[in-house]
């Protein structure tokens, strides 16, 4: 594992790390490859981004290898001496040996100095990130591990290089990023460090909510999410990270009578998700499907626990959430509308079939029939082996008439044969709400089979409903 001469020579970049160390002997600059690059060369992972450390003239360096590299450009970050070289599928970037001192209020650093490698080595997040290799000719390949990050990375260990506490005072982010790379690498987390997490969970609050969501996205990403959503948990981060999941927890009992643990279904799902696509959309819809369960929790003497209107709620209940995670309106409209329409799938499986019903839901879902279908898959988590064979026998039947590619052409074609110009004509209106509800109820009565799809019946049932709007 650790004849890491032997692996960069065989690594696609070792052009530039090559040129990257050459530059560095000729203005007698000592030169490093350090970071998560080489944890995942050692892991045999994809590696990414490159991260090359100087220990001095970081600024004028990264021009000159920008220039050697035939980029020409450079982003600098000169109070923090380092610098960006962008290239086509990653960046390079370039830093000075540094040390920072920070405010206890804040994760941005105060200060930032030039100081020795090991240093800058010991301030890193983990002992798995804290590895440095010798891109200079003399000695290429070098390996530089102070803080045994090669045992830890043999050992499948999470841990600080400095005690816990300074690591994560210095830069609460640490916390989540350890969570995160628990879950990726599928790691466990060196038991003071975990104590430290949880000491110093409030500190979360520093960090934003950009930088939060981007990590979570990550724990999404990874082949079993449940670990770093377990773990958030665990280090009592998620009131601060994902406030949603904490009224999921629990069982209420009442005449016997139990329900699912929503927290522990959910992860279930999210982990079956994972199974069965590597799109994090979906993921994430598995995450926020049951958001509302809590909220519509109710306990019926006949039928036991219900949840009524979950779908809808949960639907609505985005808003906020997507607003606080500051994610994208794409990304929040596509959660909204398969947290809505998640449960109309599973309902016609158990009810019998009927090609308006699967019409209509084709029709809702539109381009995202497909990422609904699993999600609804995902979400059967029953460990009863008869119900599992129940559901999936009816759910089959309702993706083979999904699939039938006729009905699919006709789903993506559908429109009203009354379009909004006619409307706003023929009842004398102007363009706004009524015109949309209106072609929408013409819609609706040709999906649910109560006019045939014709200009005419179309054009017949606006006059009949006119008088509603």
């Amino acid at each position: 594992m650790t004849n890491i001469k032997e692996i960069l020579q065989n690594n696609e970049n070792i052009s530039i790390l090559k040129k990257a160390g050459a530059l560095g002997d000729k203005l007698s600059i000592s030169t490093y490859l350090v970071g998560g690059y080489v944890r995942d060369l050692l892991l045999g992972r994809d590696t990414k981004d490159i991260d090359i450390m100087v220990h001095k003239d970081s600024l004028s360096y990264a021009k000159k290898l920008s220039k050697e590299l035939n980029i020409n450009k450079t982003v600098e970050f000169e109070k923090f001496l380092t610098a960006r070289i962008p290239n086509k599928d990653f960046e390079i970037e370039i830093a000075n040996a540094r040390e920072e001192s920070y405010n206890k209020d804040s994760r941005n650093p105060e200060t930032v100095k030039e100081t020795t490698i090991n240093n800058d080595l010991s301030r890193r997040d983990f002992t798995i990130n804290s590895l440095a290799v010798s891109l200079n000719k003399n000695n290429f390949g070098e390996l530089i591990d102070s803080f045994s990050g090669i045992t830890h990375l043999n050992n499948s260990l999470i841990k600080t290089p400095l005690h816990p506490n300074e690591t994560f005072q210095d830069d609460p982010l640490r916390m989540i990023r350890a969570i995160r790379f628990a879950t990726q690498l599928q790691f466990k987390i060196d038991p003071e460090t975990l104590k430290a997490i949880k000491s110093n969970s409030d500190r979360i609050k520093l960090v934003s909510t950009e930088r939060i969501t981007s990590e979570l996205i990550k724990i999404l990403e990874s082949d079993k999410p449940s670990i770093g959503f377990y773990l958030i948990d665990e280090c009592k981060l998620t009131d601060y990270v994902f406030p949603e999941l904490n009224p999921m927890k629990g069982v209420e009992i009442i005449d016997n009578r139990g329900h699912k643990d929503v927290f522990i279904h959910t992860l279930e799902v999210v982990d079956n998700a994972a199974k069965l696509t590597k799109d994090m959309k979906i993921r994430f819809a598995a995450l926020v499907h049951d958001i509302a369960k809590p909220t519509t929790k109710r306990f019926d003497k006949i039928k036991g626990w219900t949840f009524h209107g979950h779908d809808e709620i949960g639907r609505r209940m985005l808003h906020k959430t997507a607003k606080r995670m500051k994610l994208s309106n794409d990304l929040k409209e596509y959660l909204m509308l398969l947290t809505k329409l998640h449960l109309r799938p599973i309902a016609l499986a158990k009810k019998g079939i009927s090609d308006s019903a699967i019409r209509r839901v084709m029709y809702e879902a539109g381009e995202h029939i497909d990422d609904l279908m699993i999600l609804c898959r995902a979400d059967i988590t029953t460990k009863n082996p008869k119900k599992i064979k129940k559901y999936l026998t009816n759910f089959e039947r309702v993706e083979t008439l999904m699939k039938d590619v006729i009905m699919r052409d006709e789903m993506k074609a559908f429109k009203s044969p009354v379009d909004g110009n006619k409307i706003m004509e023929t009842l004398n209106l102007k363009e706004g709400k009524k015109v949309g509800m209106i072609k929408e109820d013409i819609e609706n009565a040709i999906l649910d089979e109560v006019i045939p799809n014709t200009y005419e019946d179309a054009y017949q049932y606006m006059m009949k409903i006119k008088d509603k709007y």
